[in-house]
């Protein structure tokens, strides 16, 4: 999944300069505590949104440019006013508290409701940073507020950047940090049957607060479905079409296995994290299955390299 980066130009360059004049063994010395470093791996090339924008542009937004969280600014001054991110979406669409929102003011009509404005859905207290932050100030942020990407302003609240924790694998790719994928991954999972309809696995999404799925068969990773896939599927043409003859629930009666479109990277759990950072990277990917003996053993995700880089 893409995230809100350029990968080329001068801004790589200052990250990659920033990367090389640190000790390259040293895991922690990565996290600098001096202001104004947030900007170094921050992504300057930040694509904002107005409040008054549909739901539905806003989902389409997201799509074409790879999103998982667009921040919500003032068309005229770019102040932030709010965020929106993948979750949300499925939180509104799925049956979770935004889905109130479709049954008291549009009075369960969806097709209306994703014509409203993206304000009645964002999240209006928004956590941010200012651009004369540290990386140490995003990095403990994210993990006390626990959020997976923070929008970053200057003094007169004007939107400048947005980091996330796509930003911290980043950081943490190919060096050794003496820690291994075992210390952080998670083994308590919520997995899902292919069988499962995307509703029923969109409410296990909301409810356990997840923002992925494996999904699985005697023991066998069949994919893994994020919220953005969701989103995805929520976004296509069919789902409009049952929209306007009324037939909704039929769309989310579907099989979520019919929204597998990848294979399963895997790794194991003795490995560095470092190693692990890298595998994510190259082939653009939010976590890692964790098999031992053709056994799932656990998960890794971005949110895992945070806590690790904390430490």
């Amino acid at each position: 999944m893409k995230n809100q980066k350029t990968n080329a130009g001068p801004k790589k360059e200052v990250r990659d300069a920033y990367i090389r004049n640190m000790k390259p063994l040293d895991f922690k010395s990565r996290i600098s505590e001096h202001a104004g470093d947030v900007m170094t791996i921050a992504s300057g090339d930040v694509v904002t949104i107005p409040p008054t924008m549909p739901v539905i542009d806003a989902v389409k937004m997201m799509l074409v440019h790879g999103f998982r969280r667009i921040p919500v600014a003032d068309a005229g001054t770019k102040r932030l006013k709010g965020i929106i991110t993948s979750q949300d979406i499925v939180d509104f669409m799925g049956g979770g508290l935004r889905n109130m929102i479709v049954k008291n003011r549009h009075q369960g009509n969806l097709l209306a409701a994703i014509n409203g404005s993206i304000s009645e859905i964002m999240e209006e207290n928004v956590i941010y940073l200012n651009e004369k932050d540290s990386l140490r100030d995003a990095l403990s942020t994210m993990l006390k507020e626990n959020v997976g990407g923070i929008p970053i302003t200057d003094d007169n609240n004007i939107v400048k950047a947005i980091i996330t924790e796509r930003d911290f694998v980043y950081l943490s790719s190919d060096i050794i940090t003496g820690k291994k994928v075992s210390e952080f991954m998670s083994q308590n999972l919520v997995t899902a049957p292919p069988d499962m309809t995307v509703g029923a696995a969109m409410r296990s999404m909301i409810n356990n607060g997840f923002r992925r799925l494996p999904i699985i068969r005697d023991n066998v990773v069949l994919g893994i479905i994020t919220a953005s896939d969701i989103m995805r599927f929520l976004g296509s043409g069919e789902i409009f079409e049952r929209l306007v003859t009324g037939n909704v629930k039929d769309v989310f009666d579907v099989p979520i296995r019919t929204l597998i479109k990848r294979d399963v990277i895997f790794t194991a759990s003795n490995i560095d994290i470092g190693e692990a950072a890298a595998i994510m990277i190259s082939k653009n990917v939010g976590s890692l299955p964790i098999f031992e003996d053709g056994e799932l053993k656990g998960i890794i995700t971005e949110r895992d390299f945070v806590r690790a880089m904390a430490q």
